[in-house]
């Protein structure tokens, strides 16, 4: 059978009839139009702080000229409430299905201090590059006290549901269509008992319903103080209180889930869990979740493919860094930065420490390079919490932006303000080598990224359309901030979506490996977690820096199916299907 792709052009379009009749494909949803982009090709025509920047910063922060007008509420009493220093968490997902990304932001509480519930969280919909406030309309407007987001279509319908982790009861929501959500939280079963700061879905075992890990922290006592050498009060660190046990919920397909977390053995070992990462880390076509574990061992739980999982951090070398010393570990992502067909880990951390960075080594296991890699000095005296691998300059080679706040008081930055300005830092932005190193690019980022602040979650996504990873970021008690990657002019890149036509979804957990031209490969898994706190658009993008065209890419879809797709000219988004490509044998 010919391989066939369906591609979607960067204009808007109605789906035609005959696009559902081309066999083995679907109607794709349309991609946001061509958008008046503040930064999309000179910066001379920026508005904002991105016009202040040089001709070649990478990032433009444009949440206010866009509408998206957020500023978190932590809820501050002055007592240090523990939950305060590490909210909130983001989304970037398409919540009514029109083809672009819609902004999630999760916002505080202040039943702590007896003054009500506090503002709910905020949804934004993206409507031509603009976004309007939709939380009043759509459902979405979570009273809790939010702490993270995972989005996932669990039944199959095409429409993206969301799962909100807070300090509190958790909420899910099921989307009924066109941006309208309702909450289902008990009805699904969804009811973890714990203080969740983590979540993801993904399909454990590869039954084609998507199933939800749960990360949890510690049994918090509301009335431990804690106090700094200064004798002033302080947030508590982790090992003050008891870690407790993660969650597992497995979909049953019918619109419910069980918790499975006993059966499956991920309650049985336990950490102060703040990041989650699912993942396939040992190549045999089962995911894997690796936990980020905050003063703990880091855990990584591998599917035996039965139902149940194994914890195997130590033996494949992720448990605890080179001199063998357990981390506090907040944010966790993983992404191919050498081109060897496999993923490279780095684990977010407190300050002192650094940031660390695992190779891939062996068959399914890691060696922390950190010293080597570009990625130490530069992180010692930050707080990183949210990061990710993304292309920014579209140059082929993956980059890294990692997002600081420091959870103890420190000297006060220059351009630091408001209650929580000791503990505010700037943000950090790496270009990648190719070859697995990273160099800190400080004046590349723009101005609004080093601002100091105190950041948390981390979203990816193409806002914009023109094939470069957007990012939202979320501050706690600050305002969120959009930053619109802005590449270089002539670069080129490929958008890639993996479909499933059977489940009507994204194919979480597939693999997609982009040839070019000249045979070089880049892999990406399709996820839609990760970082920390923050839920992503699975869409992926790849750049392909002078090269106008690609050879061809390779898709290994959930349990192993191999298949290829031709390749072609670049600069546009592609909806690869299942089973319309050609099957390796």
């Amino acid at each position: 059978m010919e391989a066939m792709a369906v591609t979607t052009e960067l204009r808007p379009r109605e789906p035609k009839p005959s696009d559902a009749q081309v066999p083995g494909t679907v109607a794709p949803r349309p991609r946001p139009a061509s958008l008046p982009l503040a930064c999309g090709i000179a910066l001379g025509a920026c508005s904002g702080a991105c016009a202040q920047d040089t001709a070649d910063a990478l990032l433009c922060e444009e949440a206010h000229a866009r509408g998206l007008v957020f500023t978190h509420d932590a809820g501050l009493g002055g007592e240090r409430f523990l939950p305060e220093h590490l909210a909130s968490g983001a989304a970037l997902f398409d919540c009514d299905g029109d083809g672009d990304l819609d902004a999630y932001l999760l916002n505080g509480a202040r039943t702590h201090l007896g003054q009500g519930e506090g503002e709910p969280n905020r949804l934004f919909l993206n409507e031509g590059g603009h976004f309007t406030d939709a939380t009043a309309s759509c459902g979405l407007g979570d009273r809790g006290y939010g702490m993270a987001v995972a989005v996932g279509d669990v039944d199959n319908d095409g429409d993206l549901d969301v799962y909100v982790a807070n300090y509190g009861a958790d909420a899910f929501y099921r989307n009924l269509g066109r941006g309208q959500f309702a909450s289902e939280g008990d009805r699904a079963g969804l009811t973890n008992g714990g203080w969740a700061c983590a979540a993801s879905f993904f399909d454990y075992d590869l039954d084609g319903w998507l199933d939800l890990y749960v990360g949890n922290y510690l049994e918090h006592d509301p009335a431990l103080c804690c106090t700094d050498d200064a004798g002033r009060l302080e947030y508590c660190g982790p090992l003050t209180q008891p870690p407790q046990a993660d969650a597992l919920f497995h979909n049953r397909g019918d619109g419910t889930f069980e918790d499975v977390s006993a059966r499956s053995g991920v309650a049985g070992a336990r950490g102060h869990t703040l990041g989650v990462l699912c993942d396939d880390f040992d190549g045999d076509d089962l995911p894997d979740v690796l936990v980020a574990c905050d003063a703990d061992p880091n855990l990584l739980w591998r599917n035996r493919g039965d139902g149940t999982f194994e914890e195997v951090a130590a033996a494949r070398g992720v448990a605890l860094n080179a001199f063998g010393k357990a981390e506090a570990g907040m944010g966790v992502a993983a992404a191919d930065t050498d081109g060897d067909g496999r993923g490279e880990i780095l684990l977010t951390h407190l300050g002192s420490e650094t940031n660390t960075y695992y190779r891939a080594v062996g068959a399914g296991g890691f060696a922390d390079r950190t010293a080597e890699s570009g990625l130490g000095a530069s992180s010692l005296e930050r707080t990183g919490f949210g990061l990710a691998f993304v292309d920014l300059d579209l140059d082929g080679r993956r980059d890294l932006v990692v997002a600081n706040g420091r959870v103890r008081r420190g000297p006060v930055e220059p351009g630091a303000e408001g209650a929580l300005a000791a503990y505010a830092e700037p943000n950090l932005l790496y270009l990648g080598r190719g070859d697995g190193g990273f160099d800190l690019a400080p004046a590349r980022a723009g101005a609004a990224w080093r601002e100091p602040r105190v950041s948390r979650a981390l979203a990816v996504g193409d806002v914009d359309g023109d094939g470069a990873a957007d990012l939202l970021l979320a501050n706690c008690n600050g305002p969120a901030q959009l930053f619109l990657a802005n590449p270089p002019t002539g670069a080129h890149w490929l958008g890639v979506r993996a479909f499933d036509p059977d489940l009507a979804r994204d194919a979480l957990g597939a693999r997609v490996t982009l040839v070019e031209a000249g045979g070089r490969r880049q892999s990406a898994t399709v996820q839609a977690g990760g970082g920390y706190a923050a839920a992503h658009d699975p869409r992926l993008s790849f750049g392909l820096g002078a090269q106008a065209t690609y050879a061809g890419v390779e898709v290994r879809w959930p349990g192993g199916e191999v298949e290829h797709f031709p390749g072609g000219g670049a600069d546009r988004a592609l909806t690869l299907v299942r089973g319309a490509g050609r099957r390796a044998p």
